[in-house]
């Protein structure tokens, strides 16, 4: 009960925290003159300018026979642009001190760009001959290859993975999500400068660019800045809509034999998109059964109780095609039948009895509390800015969104579980020797 009670008191100062700090900020929409828009806020407390930007193109729209390209091309984004050599941009980048790096995920193919304000403009050249012009060599393109060969050869023997990707392979068979996207040693060891290029064409342009911005700058001063970096690229998108997928219905049971003392076990259904009408209180259901913040029912019953694993979380995954709901632990193989089929009686009885009025109340008290830690600096506000502008949630969203969590009902919440939880219907992969599990 004293747990229970300290993240209480710690979830109720965070409230009065972000309640603090969502009014220091306001988030401006600006239009730069060529017509690119991004969500600012000012701050300048601080010399530092935080970027973050997306294009809505990830590693699902990877040609066939080329999973892994835009992996790939995170590794080489700042190994030489224009007329700049890999060694030259290196060093020029260590010279002014600012922060580049970029992730291929499913949907998005996102940047991270920070920079002291006494650096911006020779920071931000550097980052426009990035984002318009990379040189794609083959001193460095060879270099990079064998990073991401290596990561490949791991990622190939990690149990964690190879029973994700089995999942994922059950789940949404045939799908473009379901693919490596890290992409496998037959595709990263054939990539060439040439895949690299149409890549580039494919994911950067103007159509789907969504930008923040954190930091020591007005809306005056960031307008032109918009159109210096990005408005070099295409207009138009490079790449087709892919349609929506098709998630499979379980129930499916996979076991991977692999030589470990525990088993990795993998587990799910489908869930909802984001745009869904409940996802609120679908979330805050979601979080009382299984998130990671707060003493969930799936963590209380496997772990307090049993002992049977040091973690377990089960929450909604909503991507840009499909809403899948996603879980996974790892117990030792004498026990995985049994933390199995915990599993399974805890979502039965949250399916049929919802949770009660403490545990919604308490759900509550975590959400809106911990939300204020999501934006404790420059470049994690502009990362929750972005993901907003992703999920096309509204400028005002950081206003409204505790609101909402307080109004959801405890009815609203069994309703959600009744709808989306359905135990029969698991797809699991295991991965490991598990004992009674066939």
């Amino acid at each position: 009960m004293l747990h229970v009670l300290h993240r209480i008191v710690f979830a109720t100062v965070f409230a009065v925290v972000f309640s603090a700090a969502a009014q220091a900020f306001a988030i401006q929409e600006v239009r730069s003159p060529g017509g690119i828009t991004a969500w600012l806020v000012e701050e300048k407390a601080i010399p530092l300018l935080a970027m973050n930007f997306s294009f809505r193109s990830g590693s699902a729209e990877d040609p066939p026979g080329k999973e892994g390209v835009a992996e790939f091309l995170t590794g080489m984004m700042d190994e030489g642009a224009g007329d700049i050599l890999s060694r030259d941009f290196q060093r020029r980048r260590e010279e002014l001190s600012f922060r580049m790096s970029f992730d291929a995920g499913k949907d998005f193919f996102e940047g991270s760009f920070q920079t002291l304000t006494r650096n911006r403009e020779a920071s931000l050249e550097l980052l426009r001959l990035a984002v318009t012009s990379p040189r794609f060599d083959a001193e460095p393109l060879e270099r990079v290859r064998q990073q991401f060969l290596l990561n490949v050869r791991e990622k190939e023997q990690d149990p964690q993975t190879i029973a994700w990707r089995a999942w994922m392979g059950e789940m949404l068979p045939g799908d473009t999500y379901a693919r490596d996207g890290e992409g496998t040693e037959a595709t990263m060891s054939a990539m060439t400068a040439e895949d690299l290029r149409a890549a580039h064409r494919r994911i950067f342009n103007r159509a789907t660019l969504q930008v923040a911005v954190v930091g020591d700058i007005t809306a005056a001063e960031l307008g032109p800045l918009l159109d210096k970096v990005f408005g070099g690229l295409p207009s138009a998108s490079g790449g087709k809509p892919l349609p929506p997928a098709a998630p499979a219905q379980g129930p499916k049971l996979r076991v991977i034999p692999h030589d470990m003392p525990q088993s990795v076990i993998v587990f799910g259904h489908e869930g909802i998109l984001r745009e869904d009408k409940d996802f609120i209180p679908a979330y805050v259901m979601s979080e009382i059964l299984g998130g990671g913040g707060l003493s969930s029912r799936l963590s209380e019953e496997i772990r307090e109780k049993r002992g049977l694993t040091y973690g377990v979380g089960f929450g909604l995954s909503p991507m840009q095609r499909v809403g899948l709901y996603t879980g996974m632990l790892q117990t030792g193989n004498e026990t995985a039948a049994e933390a199995l089929a915990v599993t399974r009686e805890v979502l039965a009885r949250m399916a049929e009895e919802g949770p009660t009025q403490a545990e919604l109340d308490e759900a509550k008290t975590y959400l809106t509390g911990s939300y204020a830690l999501r934006f404790s600096s420059n470049a994690r506000i502009a990362n929750q800015l972005l993901g907003l502008q992703q999920q096309d949630l509204g400028i005002d969203y950081v206003e409204k969104r505790n609101a909402m969590i307080e109004a959801v009902t405890l009815e609203q919440v069994k309703a959600q579980a009744r709808r989306l939880l359905h135990p029969d219907r698991l797809i699991v992969t295991v991965v490991g020797q598990p004992k009674g599990i066939n």
